[in-house]
């Protein structure tokens, strides 16, 4: 699947149309950006490395941002988010409380606001994790991640979430997870694989209801 499938646009050139080739690219970018992070330090925020902070964006004390990072406009990171590894956040994304970002893209208004786990992955625009996601970028065996067939020569990946997904609260991603635009997915899921742009991936379960006994 190309990434051009998955993304409207990425803020940075990516010379492969894979999804995982965002992530070398991010890198690249990130070797490049001027740092204005030593303000926020002077005034006792946790913030080491190369970090670009927006002027209109909002940190809240108790965060950590360790570069190199670009934290765009209207940009949010929340009391406790912890974010390290490289990251660029778009314009209006969001970081939750207890929330950490390791290695990631989010484009514009994506949010991760409460207690998720964000690993070598891209959020697209207007992505919503609900409370608790986690996305996995690490097999237990430590093996490369192969998606689609394809080796990806890395042994960290996590999920490329199209453009206006939505992921109900508590659901997992194993590593090379792809999922497409404009899908529902219902909380408690754990998805893995390719799943198709427009889809509604739901948890089927069976609820018993009996009298309580006194």
């Amino acid at each position: 699947m190309r990434w051009q499938t998955l993304f409207k646009n990425i803020p940075f050139s990516v010379s492969d149309d894979k999804p995982w080739s965002i992530l070398l690219a991010l890198d690249e970018f990130l070797s490049t950006i001027v740092g204005n992070g030593h303000s926020f330090m002077e005034t006792g925020f946790n913030i080491q490395g190369t970090v670009y902070i927006a002027p209109d964006a909002v940190i809240e004390k108790g965060a950590t941002i360790i570069g190199p990072a670009y934290i765009g406009p209207g940009v949010t990171i929340k009391q406790g988010a912890y974010l390290r590894g490289g990251v660029y956040l778009a314009r209006g994304a969001v970081v939750g409380h207890a929330t950490e970002v390791k290695h990631a893209l989010f484009l514009e208004h994506s949010y991760a606001p409460h207690f998720n786990y964000v690993g070598d992955s891209v959020l697209g625009r207007d992505v919503n994790l609900g409370a608790g996601v986690k996305i996995s970028n690490f097999k237990n065996d430590g093996s490369e991640i192969v998606i689609d067939n394809i080796p990806t020569s890395l042994r960290k990946v996590g999920a490329f979430i199209g453009d206006g997904t939505k992921i109900g609260c508590n659901s997992v991603t194993a590593p090379g997870t792809i999922i497409g635009k404009d899908c529902l997915v219902y909380p408690l899921v754990s998805l893995r694989g390719i799943i198709p742009a427009g889809s509604v991936v739901k948890l089927k379960q069976e609820q018993e209801i009996v009298p309580r006994k006194f």
